[in-house]
């Protein structure tokens, strides 16, 4: 899928043209078939159809972006069986919340790569246990060469959908993400609002430090409870009506909405398009503990139910794009004449 065709000539400007077909975001990955934000995962749902695939940034001692869902590493890699850094288990307070593991930001990178990763969701997910141990955290630069590879083998242009991690918490500590960031994706050629690349966080003062450094589209994330970790708008629920919509306009070029938001019968998606912004709402998974009831199948919480149904009731709501962690059925999905 060529950028131009997805972003439309109106990108950043009123026009805004909608996405269709809609862009698939492989969600850490294919992360329902292999330990999420490593290779593997990326490199397979490349292979499935995925238009983007997701990289969360997290920063460590010497300021390297690495793909980690989280700063804490315990859950998705074997730092726990390495005794050397047994003492580097502590108990830090991110975005309000007493974390008690290992933390990127006190390893170097060359520390960081001596881990392996592993199955976040071994109960839910076991076949991907069989993939523990094989891959290490990988950089950033490593998901960009990945992207850029995949592009020229494929002739699809293959997007990369990086969301900041506690950027306020890692700015506190001082680690600024932005620059970075920007620096990094520049150095890739990529600093235009039609380049293969979405930035995305929960917080928005970050976007609109962001929004001051490069011309690439910014997505506002928003969940169905709370607020952002910044304190910059009241609650995801105020940013989430029409007013809120509209002042998210000025410095984001789409949301990416809790998928509980999103519904035919749900005004969000219009308000959205009113406001000038695209919907990529998160994330579409398989298995049943995930579903609402409605796409639910007999079986426990791991069994897989209606996804692919799920994800074709948002299409057909009108929403530009979603995660899923099963890039094979979101591309199916995409791909299916209507």
């Amino acid at each position: 899928m060529v950028m131009a065709a997805m972003l439309g000539t109106g990108a950043m400007t009123e026009e805004r043209p909608l996405t269709s077909p809609p862009i698939v975001i492989a969600h850490r990955g294919a992360s329902g078939s292999r330990p999420e934000h490593t290779l593997a995962a990326y490199q397979l749902a490349i292979e499935q159809g995925a238009d983007f695939i997701e990289p969360d940034l997290v920063l460590t001692k010497d300021n390297v972006f690495v793909a980690r869902h989280e700063n804490e590493i315990s859950e998705t890699t074997d730092v726990a069986d390495h005794p050397e850094f047994a003492t580097r288990r502590t108990t830090k307070r991110i975005d309000g919340v007493a974390i008690t593991g290992w933390f990127t930001e006190d390893f170097t990178l060359a520390e960081l790569r001596t881990l392996r990763t592993k199955e976040r969701l071994p109960l839910l997910r076991p076949g991907n246990r069989a993939y523990d141990g094989q891959q290490p955290v990988p950089t950033l630069a490593e998901v960009i060469a990945l992207a850029k590879r995949a592009t020229a083998e494929t002739g699809r242009t293959i997007g990369i959908y990086p969301e900041t991690k506690h950027p306020t918490y890692f700015a506190s500590i001082g680690h600024p993400m932005e620059t970075r960031l920007v620096a990094e994706l520049r150095a890739a050629g990529w600093d235009r609002a039609d380049a293969p690349v979405f930035i995305q966080s929960f917080e928005v003062n970050n976007l609109k430090a962001l929004k001051k450094l490069t011309k690439i589209c910014l997505i506002q994330l928003m969940n169905d409870t709370g607020g952002p970790a910044d304190h910059a708008a009241k609650s995801y629920a105020a940013m989430a009506t029409p007013a809120g919509l509209k002042a998210v306009a000025t410095y984001a070029w789409g949301i990416g909405p809790n998928k509980v938001l999103v519904g035919r019968d749900k005004p969000l998606v219009r308000d959205a398009h009113a406001a000038g912004l695209r919907v990529h709402p998160w994330t579409y998974r398989a298995e049943n503990v995930f579903l609402p009831e409605a796409y639910r199948v007999p079986g426990d919480g791991a069994t897989h139910g209606r996804v692919g149904q799920e994800i074709a009731d948002a299409v057909d709501a009108g929403v530009d794009g979603f995660f899923t962690d099963y890039p094979l059925i979101g591309a199916q999905i995409r791909d299916k004449p209507y």
